[in-house]
């Protein structure tokens, strides 16, 4: 019986990834901005092809956007309340998308909505006084797995898909990965487990999807061209290792990609710790140097 109530719990907490982040109340809209909710990035498409914009109205324009990507192990999660809404504050203008979960469609659908999105922002950053040279991304664990795959991925046409907007770059120009999965072949025990979220993502289990799972493997495609990137981990993560950001690490810097990886000492999957005025300023300050060149 102990067995299984641990069980029990460890099932309940890895579904969550960063679900949690979504269900309090999120941080409040800063005075001054404007927000665009439900804008469909996939004209006519599944009902998760939306996202929402919040625009500071006094910013200088255009503005550089930050696209925030929701955690909830690929199969919960949404668009609402995103914890990054502060850098409106600081002229920066947030999109958060939703895309489709692992009960609609298995990987790839999630990465070719994400670039999707990414297209449809850059066709259309002139309606929104949106710089289209100037776009990051975030995302906190299974959305910081598809902000590295962003980043990783920008010319890998198996990831492109052809939704929406097509023959504009879904590349992004500075990612913050926020302890997001980096090697599937190595995310063990989750890529040895057939009810993991993991094995809903791929429609099986890593030893039967091995080619899918270094497709979705962000450390697959790292090179030279690749944007700056910034990771967070904290030391005590259960659910995601601290060793899948420390992987990604490691193939960006020997592929010559600019990475920094800063480890909370002592942070779990998410938590207060991710939210401290020194954390802000890390993130700020990265998006800053990237996005706002000179500021």
């Amino acid at each position: 019986m102990r067995r299984q109530m641990l069980s029990l719990v460890v099932g309940l907490c890895v579904v969550g990834w960063l679900g949690a982040q979504e269900k309090p109340k999120g941080p409040a809209v800063p005075p001054g901005t404007r927000v665009l909710r439900d804008l469909e990035y996939v004209p006519q498409g599944h009902e998760r092809h939306k996202l929402d914009l919040y625009l500071p109205e006094k910013a200088p324009k255009p503005m550089p956007v930050v696209v925030w990507i929701h955690g909830g192990g690929w199969r919960a999660g949404s668009k609402d309340n995103p914890p990054l809404l502060w850098l409106v504050e600081r002229g920066y203008a947030v999109a958060s998308i939703n895309y489709r979960l692992s009960q609609h469609a298995t990987f790839p659908a999630q990465i070719h909505d994400c670039k999707a999105a990414i297209r449809w922002l850059r066709a259309n950053a002139s309606k929104y006084d949106i710089d289209p040279n100037r776009i990051g991304v975030a995302g906190g664990s299974a959305g910081g797995h598809l902000a590295a795959l962003l980043g990783t991925g920008g010319d890998v046409k198996e990831l492109e898909g052809e939704l929406g907007t097509t023959k504009v770059s879904s590349r992004v120009q500075a990612v913050c990965d926020i302890f997001g999965p980096g090697d599937f072949l190595r995310f063990e025990p989750m890529n040895r487990d057939p009810k993991s979220v993991l094995a809903q993502l791929l429609g099986g289990v890593v030893d039967e999807k091995k080619d899918l799972a270094h497709l979705a493997s962000p450390v697959t495609h790292a090179t030279r061209d690749d944007p700056p990137f910034l990771i967070l981990h904290g030391t005590a993560d259960k659910v995601v290792p601290l060793a899948q950001s420390e992987l990604l690490e490691r193939a960006l810097r020997q592929a010559g990609v600019e990475v920094t990886l800063v480890k909370i000492e002592g942070a779990g999957h998410g938590g207060p710790q991710f939210n401290t005025a020194e954390i802000r300023k890390t993130i700020a300050d990265f998006f800053d140097k990237h996005l706002r060149p000179g500021k």
